[in-house]
């Protein structure tokens, strides 16, 4: 670490500190990140400082450790993750699961969703641009068995949106340029989601985008794996819908 500029360091610091309590759930105390990176907890906690008051980490109250912010998420997802390469054994139950014997739409994007799920262990909702009051949603009570979501209030909140389907299809529509729009936090811009991540692609038939694949969980997702998962699906579910 010696050799290391600073800056380089406190990056590499961030990006532990945030996949740690990605995986775990609990708040990153300077003890665990000292022994890791050869360093003093007295360095380490500076450095912590140093982000809290960045704005990419934050001391939960009940806890002398750290969580990322929002705003620590996203600098994480656009300039700290590796995308993790699927396995082959993945792409085949993907490719399996999507390629059931289905001859119509709706049943291709309801089956969708629930791989989508299953893969993910969060939410999965499917849209179809010309179907603008409904959309296809399987797992909502994978995200409930978060532990952030253990507040009734949090959970009701979640619960009423979801079946509220146009403000949350209002968000999944959304335009956008890019293969994966992510939003985090407060950037999906309803109070009921603050605590939760949207990861969006899109699917096309006859080549024109046609509709909305999307992931629904915690802030607190395995970015690195689930961006490219969810790349792949859009890839196979726009090959099995132009053969439909």
């Amino acid at each position: 670490m010696r050799n290391i500029d600073y800056n380089s360091r406190r990056k590499m610091i961030l990006n532990s500190a945030i996949s740690r309590y990605i995986r775990s759930a609990v708040p990153v105390a300077s003890e665990d990140m000292a022994e890791e990176f050869d360093l003093s907890s007295a360095t380490i906690r500076n450095i912590f400082s140093e982000l809290d008051e960045s704005g990419y980490l934050k001391h939960p109250y009940t806890s002398g450790g750290r969580v990322p912010t929002d705003r620590g998420y996203r600098y994480y997802v656009d300039f700290l993750i590796n995308q993790i390469e699927l396995l082959d054994e993945e792409k085949e139950s993907i490719l399996k699961e999507c390629k059931k014997k289905i001859r119509r739409l709706d049943d291709a994007l309801e089956n969708t969703s629930e791989v989508i799920s299953e893969i993910t262990h969060y939410a999965g909702i499917v849209s179809f641009l010309e179907w603008q009051d409904k959309m296809f949603y399987k797992g909502i009570s994978r995200i409930l068995d978060q532990p952030e979501f253990r507040d009734i209030d949090k959970i009701r909140l979640l619960v009423r949106l979801v079946e509220d389907k146009s403000r949350l299809l209002d968000i999944v529509n959304r335009d956008f340029s890019d293969k994966v729009k992510i939003y985090i936090g407060g950037e999906i811009g309803l109070p009921e989601m603050e605590n939760c991540s949207l990861i969006v692609t899109s699917y096309r038939i006859n080549d024109r985008p046609s509709g909305r694949l999307a992931v629904l969980g915690p802030m607190r997702m395995e970015y690195d794996h689930i961006i490219p998962v969810m790349r792949y699906i859009s890839d196979v579910l726009t090959e099995v819908l132009n053969e439909i």
